[in-house]
């Protein structure tokens, strides 16, 4: 079902930036303005000056950019179509260190209702909008997304047989990113054949493929359609989903022993026990002066009734369906979110949230099952770790380039 192709790739000359550690960057939507001025002040070629330029005309200053490292040699066309092996080395807070290794490569774009790429959470307008506008004047997939596949046992470096040196080995504040190239047809094209039959579920990138779909039907043109992805087997122990908490920064309608009242009419609560995590039905409600645990009721599960099966199993449809909602009134756009414990606590500790949730992450067998049953998480349910690196490779869709 899947259709994978190699990518004639736009790459950093190295010898011209001194290195990709100082070139590459998170994806744009978890780079904050602190974060964006560090990696401007990292190098003059930071990839942040392409997909989150600090002028106001974003999109213009990106292609502007782009053009100009084009011609002065920074960023150079490779001679011959390839996918890239890449593979990610973190640390994840417990102390463990894990790799996780995917394939770099040109994903054919399909409408969701094929089955054959699937989402698994909402989107927002307003970032496909801004996206749209960068890849229009650009011409190019600068970010790639994060797709899933279901390959028991089998790992891509085996199937592509790579082997010796990386190309390429940088560091950044998530740990470190090596690339093989692979040009050899006959193993791009054994790789492809291991995915013709599988469906791809989008980890990361939802706004970013959506937005290549418009582009593509704006464009209709076949380089256009089709979008720079890194696809992973979800079988790899690399393959790790965060929580991501939701924090209420706006003032609650209730105060908090009414709330509290309210919460006991459809969960146990206790006190939140120092030092226990949570388990899979647990949620945390820190407010300024309590933290309680919540375990759902029946009349909680009762909220959540007319939902698909897939959807009601999740704690973050709890919180929605039956507290943010029908007794907060807030919605998504009245949120933030982290995936930090602490960073959620300290908000309300602080007084610049009025009250945070705390979520265990869905794990990938609820993820797949929600993809495979046509249905849609909330919009921020997942926090797939570690982000790609962005600036290893960026692939040419359109205009100038073709």
């Amino acid at each position: 079902m899947a259709v994978v192709r190699a990518v004639r790739a736009l790459r950093y000359d190295v010898a011209r930036v001194g290195g990709l550690s100082r070139v590459i960057a998170p994806p744009y939507d978890v780079i904050l303005p602190e974060e964006q001025e560090a990696l401007y002040e990292r190098s003059p070629y930071n990839v942040v000056r392409l997909i989150l330029p600090r002028e106001k005309a974003r999109a213009e200053a990106a292609a502007t950019t782009l053009r100009e490292w084009v011609s002065a040699g920074v960023l150079v066309r490779e001679p011959e179509p390839a996918v890239f092996l890449y593979q990610q080395t973190f640390t994840l807070s417990d102390g463990s260190t894990r790799t996780r290794e995917g394939v770099l490569l040109s994903l054919a774009l399909e409408e969701f209702s094929r089955g054959v790429v699937l989402p698994h959470e909402k989107t927002l307008p307003g970032p496909k909008a801004d996206r749209l506008a960068i890849i229009r004047a650009t011409g190019a997939n600068l970010s790639p997304i994060f797709g899933l596949y279901a390959r028991r046992g089998e790992r891509a470096r085996d199937v592509l047989g790579v082997s010796g040196p990386p190309l390429v080995d940088a560091t950044d504040g998530s740990g470190g990113h090596r690339l093989w190239r692979v040009t050899d047809a006959a193993a791009i094209a054994r790789f492809a054949a291991s995915l013709a039959d599988e469906r791809v579920i989008i980890a990361d990138g939802h706004h970013r493929y959506e937005t290549a779909l418009a582009y593509r039907d704006e464009q209709k043109t076949a380089a256009a359609g089709s979008i720079l992805a890194y696809v992973a087997n979800l079988d790899e122990e690399g393959v790790v989903i965060l929580p991501t908490h939701r924090i209420v920064r706006g003032p609650l309608r209730m105060d908090t022993a009414t709330l509290a009242a309210e919460l006991a009419a459809s969960f146990t609560i206790e006190r939140l026990p120092p030092g226990r995590p949570r388990v899979a039905g647990e949620i945390d409600c820190v407010l300024p002066d309590r933290r309680l645990r919540l375990r759902a009721k029946p009349e909680a599960a009762a909220a959540l009734a007319d939902l698909p099966a897939a959807i009601r199993a999740l704690d973050v449809s709890l919180l929605h369906g039956a507290i943010l909602g029908p007794l907060l009134g807030v919605g998504p756009e009245a949120l933030t979110f982290t995936h930090e414990d602490e960073e959620a606590v300290d908000a309300v500790t602080t007084g610049a949230a009025h009250a945070a949730f705390l979520l265990n992450p869905p794990s990938l067998a609820e993820v797949r099952a929600v993809c495979l049953a046509g249905q849609l998480m909330p919009e921020k349910s997942t926090y797939f770790y570690p982000k790609l690196a962005t600036g290893l490779v960026f692939q040419p869709v359109g205009p100038p380039w073709l």
